[in-house]
C-alpha cells in the first residue's frame, strides 16, 4: 500500500482503490464489451418535459384566443396551469404508455385538463354564491370556448412532437436487453441480443467482480429477458432482484398457463421477478433530497472537517483518507471515501477483519472519530458524486465475514439490498445495529432492516431515518 499524493491510501499503483478478497478468484476480463445503449432514461425524461411544456402551451393558447372571440373567461391560465400539471402528474398523464401510444396518448391529459377546468369553475361559482351573484352564460361560453380551443392545440402539437419523440425514444421508448444463457429467445425487433458465454456472463452470486460485470452490462437498460435452463433461473432472479432493472426470466408454461406476476408477448412469456424499487419521480426527489443535505452538511461542518483532517495528518503524517472500494447500488463497485483511522501499514483495504474494542491498528485520533462517527463524514462527498445517499443500506467492504463466512453466504438474499444507493445511514444503523458483525445473527438482523427498507420508500420516512440516526450517533459498538 502507498499513500498518494492526494492524501489518499490505495492498494494499487494505478491510484485506484481496486480490492480483491483473497477468498475471491481472480477474474480475466471478459472477451466482449457492454453494446452501446442509448440514454433512454434520459431521453423519456427530455420528451416528458417536452409534452408537458406543450400542454402548457396550448392551455394558455387556448384562453387568450377564446378571449378575443368573446367575453372573459373567470378561468385563467396562471391559476389553471399549477392545478393542471399537478392532477397530470398524478393520472399520471405523462409515462411510458405516452410515449408508445398513438399520437401520444392525449387521453390522459384531456382528462386532467377537464378536472382542473371543473376544480376552477366549482371554486369560481361558490365565490359568486357568496357574494350573492349570478353566473351568466357568457361566462360558461367563454370556458366552453377555451376548453375546446386547449384540447384542439393538444392534439396539434402531439402530432408535431410525435415524430421527434419518436426519432428519439423510438416506437417501444426502451431499452430491452435479451441474453441466451442457454435457452430459446424469442424473435423482438428492438431487443439487444447477447450469448451469456460469448459475454463472459453467468450469474455467480459467490463473485462481486461477476456481478460488477453484470451491473455494467445493465447500466442504461430498462428491462433484462434471460433464456436460461431451469437451474440458473433462481441465480438469475437474484441477480435482476439486487439489479436497478426489471428482470424477466423465460418460461414457455407462462404463456400457457396466465401466471400472475408474468409478462406475455405475441410469442412468448416469462416470470416478471423484478421491479425497480422507485419510480422515476422518487428518484428524483430522493437525489434532490441528498443534493441539499449533503451539500448544507458540508458547508456547515467544513470547520470541523478541516480540523479534523489536520490532525490526522499531524498525527503520524500519513494520508488524510482512506479509501476502499464498496459494493453499490447495482451491485457496482465505488470507492468510499472515510477519514482513516487506522496506522497506514495495518489497513485492511479487503475488510476483512472488522475492528475490535481493543484493536492496536487504531491509532488515537482514530478511535475518538470512529466512536463518534466523525470518520463516515467524508462520504457526503460520495453522496454528491452520485455514489451514495443520505439514506439506505450500509455498504459493505468484499471481504467482509459474519462469524467466518463471507455476507452472501450466510444469506443469498443479501444482493438484494444492493437495488438502491448505499446510505450514511439507514434504518439498521438508526436500530441501533452497528458495529462488528462478530456472528451470523449480526448480518441477518441487518439484513431484514435493509430489506424492509425497501419495502415502501418515501421522502417522510428518510428524514424520520436521518431524525432517529442523530440518537445513537455515538454507541457502544463503535471502536
Amino acid at each position: 500500500m502507498r499513500p498518494t499524493s492526494f492524501g489518499l491510501l490505495n492498494d494499487a499503483p494505478t491510484g485506484r482503490a481496486v480490492v480483491r478478497s483473497p477468498a475471491m478468484p481472480h477474474l480475466s476480463p471478459a472477451p466482449a464489451v457492454p453494446p452501446q445503449l442509448p440514454p433512454m432514461r434520459q431521453r423519456r425524461l427530455q420528451s416528458y418535459l417536452a409534452l408537458m411544456l406543450a400542454d402548457g402551451l396550448a392551455i394558455v393558447l387556448g384562453l387568450a384566443a377564446a378571449a378575443r372571440l368573446g367575453p372573459p373567461s373567470p378561468v385563467h391560465a396562471e391559476v389553471l396551469l399549477p392545478i393542471y400539471w399537478t392532477i397530470a402528474l398524478i393520472l399520471p398523464a405523462y409515462s411510458l404508455p405516452t410515449l408508445t401510444g398513438r399520437l401520444l396518448a392525449p387521453g390522459k391529459a384531456i382528462a386532467a385538463l377537464l378536472l382542473a377546468h371543473g376544480a376552477l369553475l366549482t371554486a369560481h361559482s361558490a365565490t359568486l354564491l357568496t357574494h350573492g351573484m349570478r353566473q351568466g352564460g357568457d361566462d360558461a361560453l367563454a370556458v366552453g370556448a377555451g376548453m375546446g380551443l386547449a384540447i384542439a392545440l393538444m392534439f396539434a402539437l402531439r402530432l408535431i412532437l410525435r415524430p421527434i419523440i419518436r426519432r428519439r425514444c423510438g416506437t417501444h421508448a426502451q431499452n430491452l436487453l435479451m441474453i441466451d444463457d442457454g435457452g430459446e429467445l424469442p424473435a423482438i425487433a428492438h431487443g439487444v441480443r447477447i450469448h451469456a458465454r460469448t459475454h463472459g456472463l453467468r450469474p455467480d452470486l459467490g463473485d462481486p467482480h461477476m456481478l460488477d460485470r453484470l451491473g455494467r452490462y445493465m447500466e442504461d437498460v430498462d428491462r433484462v429477458l434471460v433464456a436460461c435452463p431451469p437451474h440458473r433461473r433462481e441465480a438469475w432472479s437474484l441477480v435482476f432482484k439486487s439489479a436497478n432493472v426489471s428482470g424477466e426470466i423465460l418460461d414457455a408454461d407462462v404463456h400457457m398457463l396466465d401466471v400472475l406476476g408474468s409478462r406475455r408477448g405475441a410469442d412468448y412469456g416469462a416470470l416478471v421477478v423484478s421491479v425497480q424499487p422507485l419510480s422515476m419521480s422518487q428518484r428524483a426527489t430522493k437525489r434532490a433530497f441528498d443534493m441539499v443535505v449533503a451539500g448544507g452538511a458540508i458547508l456547515a461542518l467544513a470547520p470541523l472537517l478541516a480540523v479534523v483532517a489536520l490532525l490526522i495528518r499531524l498525527g503520524d503524517g500519513g494520508p488524510v483518507l482512506f479509501v476502499q472500494n464498496r459494493t453499490g447500488r447495482n451491485n457496482r463497485f465505488f470507492p468510499i471515501y472515510k477519514f482513516r483511522s487506522m496506522r497506514v501499514e495495518r489497513t485492511d483495504a479487503a475488510g476483512a477483519r472488522s475492528a475490535s474494542r481493543d484493536d492496536d491498528r487504531i491509532t488515537p485520533i482514530g478511535r475518538l472519530i470512529r466512536r463518534s462517527s466523525i470518520d463516515e463524514l467524508p462520504q457526503l462527498f460520495n453522496v454528491l458524486r452520485g455514489h451514495m445517499s443520505i439514506v439506505g443500506p450500509r455498504p459493505h467492504a468484499i471481504g467482509s465475514l459474519a462469524g467466518e463466512q463471507l455476507f452472501w453466504d450466510v444469506d443469498r438474499r443479501y444482493w438484494l439490498r444492493h437495488a438502491v444507493k448505499p446510505g450514511l445511514t439507514g434504518l439498521a444503523q438508526m436500530r441501533g445495529l452497528r458495529g462488528a458483525t462478530q456472528t451470523e445473527s449480526d448480518l441477518t438482523q441487518r439484513l431484514k432492516a435493509d430489506l424492509e427498507y425497501l419495502d415502501g420508500w418515501t421522502i417522510w420516512r428518510d428524514i424520520a431515518i436521518i431524525l432517529g440516526t442523530l440518537r445513537v450517533l455515538i454507541h457502544a459498538r463503535a471502536f
